[in-house]
């Protein structure tokens, strides 16, 4: 006898049927907030901190990325935009490769632009194009701060940096830069040259971006803190720390050549009296927002402006009467002089440098027009000079005076600034040894009687102001001959062929029959003129 239907049952089983027939799976969620975003340089393992500068002009940009769904594949987006630019919402770049849920995604960013601040935000994306709901801002800085810079390093050879002088000066003081035509127009602050470009590597080391060359950070060669006469080698000595010191990772460290240090003067310094310590407000001849600088050690018996820094250059011949020589730059006056190797008179700062070797090796090129081109550095230089010595004020109408007449073909010249005149000295060059000035053969040179009465060759103007806080009344010269001082009470060469000093603007030498300074340095107000131009331009 059939079983009697029971209603219960019957609803039991209805609801069996339809359970079997609904098939409706948890509906697919989108991905989480990614975690932990980091930034990296191109090689995706060197890390970018938050604000970072990097040196190239590809970035790679990570997060951990999760998502609910099971099994799910999930792409990093990014929105990178340059700082000034807000952010639209519109993902600017994609990841190219999924990962798992749990797991760290990347994206690359290449092409980024040079010297430009960034900011971005993230998201995730999977494989249905389901993105999180929101965007995170990276770094949780405001969106007014970088999140990372880029500032890349241009061909390198023996590009000249500019002085970074930026008041135009006349006789005395500083004045409102001239028109053409007007008196000292032409003179440094006038003309922008190339803008040190320097990156701190967060290691103890600066990077010249211009230059190729990466800098010690300090001179504090004792580890301290302090930089003072303790941290001071002896010409040997600092030869021989080269070969043994190891810095940021780094052990091919050389001291620098007199071309590689003096890339770093920077003439918005102010000379200081020599003696007493540094006024308030003294500004040395470095930026010391990359390097750091210290005066002489007055607590150990020196004067304030010993600050003077080692280089690899010797003089080919002698001072004083036959002291070997080294040329050294003095970052607290703003001077390369020639300074003794002998380890019992003098001992000096050391700033280690390493990287492109070939930095100020000149290749100089006789146009056949009177002009003469450094292919290293673009510059293009008059082969002769002014042929008489003219007061700075002279130096500068002399210049517009060959621009009205478009000498050589040109109406750009310029009285050059201390940088680019001293690029185009040849150390390996002097009078008492190779019978020449300390410049390439190719130039002609106008020879002079100097204060000894012996057969020299002149010291050169440039256009740059050696000033001090109150005054304007020097400007830089560097001797392609010897440089004179009276000591003893003979005229020696005092500093060597290849030294930049600076003297009145104007005036009469014979008001210092016997030099001026501890060295009994010869005043030089009637300098030649060598004129230069950026090659190329027309």
């Amino acid at each position: 006898m059939p079983r009697p239907y029971s209603l219960v049952s019957g609803l039991v089983t209805a609801l069996a049927v339809v359970a079997c027939f609904d098939s409706t799976a948890p509906a697919a969620e989108a991905p989480g907030l990614p975690t932990s975003p980091a930034q990296y340089k191109s090689d995706g393992s060197t890390s970018l901190a938050t604000g970072a500068t990097t040196d190239e002009t590809s970035v790679v940009l990570k997060a951990t990325v999760s998502d609910p769904d099971p099994g799910a594949q999930v792409r990093l987006q990014v929105e990178l935009r340059p700082l000034d630019t807000a952010f639209t919402g519109t993902p600017t770049h994609t990841g190219t490769v999924t990962v798992a849920s749990g797991s760290v995604a990347s994206v690359t960013v290449s092409g980024l632009s040079d010297n430009t601040s960034y900011h971005w935000q993230f998201r995730a994306i999977d494989e249905t194009n389901r993105t999180t709901p929101t965007w995170t801002s990276y770094g949780g800085n405001a969106e007014s701060a970088a999140d990372l810079s880029t500032l890349v390093p241009q061909e390198v050879s023996v590009r000249v940096v500019d002085t970074r002088q930026e008041r135009c000066y006349d006789n005395q003081l500083a004045i409102t830069c001239p028109s053409p035509g007007a008196a000292f127009y032409g003179q440094d602050a006038q003309h922008a040259g190339l803008a040190p470009r320097y990156v701190s590597n967060g290691d103890g080391t600066v990077t010249d971006l211009n230059t190729g060359l990466m800098w010690q950070r300090s001179p504090d060669q004792n580890g301290d803190g302090a930089i003072n006469a303790a941290d001071k080698l002896s010409f040997q000595g600092a030869v021989a720390r080269a070969q043994t010191l190891s810095l940021a990772g780094h052990s091919d460290w050389r001291l620098p050549t007199i071309k590689e240090l003096y890339s770093l003067i920077d003439f918005r310094g102010l000379d200081i009296n020599p003696s007493g310590p540094p006024p308030p407000g003294s500004v040395p001849f470095i930026d010391t927002t990359y390097f750091g600088f210290g005066y002489g050690d007055l607590a150990a018996g020196e004067r304030s402006i010993d600050a003077q820094f080692a280089t690899s250059t010797l003089y080919v011949s002698t001072t004083m009467g036959g002291n070997s020589t080294m040329f050294g730059v003095n970052f607290a006056d703003g001077r390369i002089k020639g300074y003794p190797t002998d380890s019992t008179l003098k001992r000096y700062y050391v700033r280690y440098v390493r990287g492109n070797p070939g930095y100020g090796v000149n290749s100089f090129r006789d146009n056949g027009d009177g002009t003469v081109t450094d292919t290293t550095t673009g510059l293009q230089w008059s082969r002769d000079d002014s042929g008489v010595g003219l007061n700075w004020q002279q130096a500068l109408a002399w210049v517009q005076q060959k621009n009205s007449e478009a000498w050589l073909g040109h109406s750009d010249w310029r009285l050059p600034n201390a940088k680019e005149l001293q690029s185009i000295v040849d150390y390996t060059r002097a009078p008492d040894v190779t019978n020449s000035a300390a410049i390439a053969p190719v130039f002609r040179i106008t020879g002079i009687t100097n204060e000894a009465g012996q057969s020299d060759y002149p010291a050169f103007w440039t256009g740059t102001t050696h000033a001090t806080a109150t005054s304007g009344a020097s400007a830089a010269y560097v001797c392609f001959g010897r440089c004179m001082g009276y000591m003893n009470g003979a005229w020696l060469d005092v500093h060597g062929a290849g030294a930049q000093r600076s003297d009145p603007k104007a005036g009469d030498p014979a008001n210092w029959p016997f030099g001026f300074g501890p060295q009994g340095d010869a005043i030089r107000i009637y300098n030649f003129v060598r004129l230069v131009r950026d090659a190329g331009r027309t």
